[in-house]
């Protein structure tokens, strides 16, 4: 592998990771001085800051003319976020899960892993498939806006009279600006240095895109759900990560499928592998965090647990290892029926004590 490539990749994925950071307190103090709710913050602002890693990789690599990095991007991203990222925060706390989350968001996000699912059967996502998720994200925000509306308190700044308000204003609105060149900048970076990694070593744009690249893009919603964490922030914790899983389907693919002239092609592998194990996540996140209304620190490690498991899985794929049929049957046959059996009886226990 060339030096250049090598910086190519280490840099995208410094200037994501600190763009992101610096969107993120940009569009948060942006969003205080509106006098935002720390769940809605979570479930809209800070999402769509820490999603746009996401959108400017897949809409340049679409524009690039690899598409398949931009699927495995969102795919990736979208278990890497449940799995790792919320597993990682909770083995930090255990997180709290507010009622709302469990009743209106977490089934918003499985819907649309569903969705995204079935328009990927004919293994394209085209202008209407496009047209399709952006409508669905538009109803959710605007559904979540006004369903918060009432709960909202209203701690407003003064910007219109006082100086210093004013000066805050424009210093968040500076750093938005900063952050979001800064993303477009390692965006382009990553995507030139990925694809030269995946010609170079014969592997797919798809594995790239689930793997190096998704894990990159996700650094934003790593650092502020851990930090988010440790300050005692769950509700941003947890809204900023169902709303970034959201936000990567309903913004970032619906995005890069309008601006690629033939659509985005979806790889069969990918529709059956790679996307049910996104939905998987998305569905198993419903139970645990009704279960006792958080998520508990085994929790937390069992995420991260079977985010492992499916890495191991990829690069045994990748490989064609003489070990994966072994571990595939051991997941099939042992783990996730034991986890699946898990999950019913403490779901059943947690509904009768209710």
């Amino acid at each position: 592998m060339q030096a250049m490539t090598v910086l190519l990749i280490i840099g995208g994925l410094l200037l994501l990771a600190l763009g992101g950071e610096v969107l993120v307190r940009g569009a948060g103090g942006l969003a205080r001085s509106l006098g935002m709710s720390p769940l809605l913050v979570g479930l809209t602002v800070v999402a769509f800051a820490t999603s746009a890693p996401e959108l400017a990789v897949s809409v340049q690599s679409a524009s690039a003319g690899t598409p398949g990095l931009a699927v495995g991007n969102v795919v990736g991203s979208n278990i890497a976020n449940v799995l790792l990222i919320l597993g990682l925060s909770a083995v930090i706390a255990p997180l709290t899960v507010a009622s709302k989350l469990v009743r209106r968001d977490v089934p918003v996000m499985i819907g649309v892993s569903v969705l995204v699912l079935v328009l990927s059967l004919d293994q394209k996502l085209d202008a209407v498939d496009g047209l399709i998720l952006l409508t669905v994200m538009i109803a959710y925000l605007v559904g979540t806006i006004i369903g918060s509306r009432e709960a909202t308190v209203s701690v407003r700044a003064e910007p219109a009279e006082s100086e210093g308000g004013r000066r805050s204003l424009w210093l968040d609105g500076i750093l938005v600006a900063v952050g979001v060149a800064m993303l477009v900048l390692g965006a382009g970076w990553l995507v030139d240095g990925a694809t030269a990694v995946a010609h170079a070593w014969g592997v797919s744009d798809l594995i790239i895109g689930l793997t190096v690249v998704a894990v990159g893009t996700s650094l934003p919603e790593l650092a502020t759900s851990l930090v988010a964490t440790l300050r005692g922030e769950r509700d941003i914790a947890v809204g900023n990560i169902v709303g970034s899983c959201v936000f990567n389907l309903g913004i970032v693919l619906s995005t890069t499928a309008l601006v690629s002239g033939g659509g985005v092609p979806v790889e069969a592998s990918a529709v059956r592998f790679d996307m049910p194990v996104m939905v998987a996540a998305a569905v198993v996140l419903l139970p645990v965090a009704f279960i006792g209304g958080s998520i508990a620190r085994w929790e937390g490690a069992a995420f991260v647990a079977f985010y492992a498991a499916y890495l191991v899985y990829l690069v045994l794929t990748a490989l064609q290892h003489s070990m994966l049929p072994a571990f595939s049957l051991a997941m099939t046959a042992f783990v996730l029926p034991l986890a699946a059996l898990t999950l019913i009886v403490l779901s059943v226990a947690e509904w009768r004590r209710r």
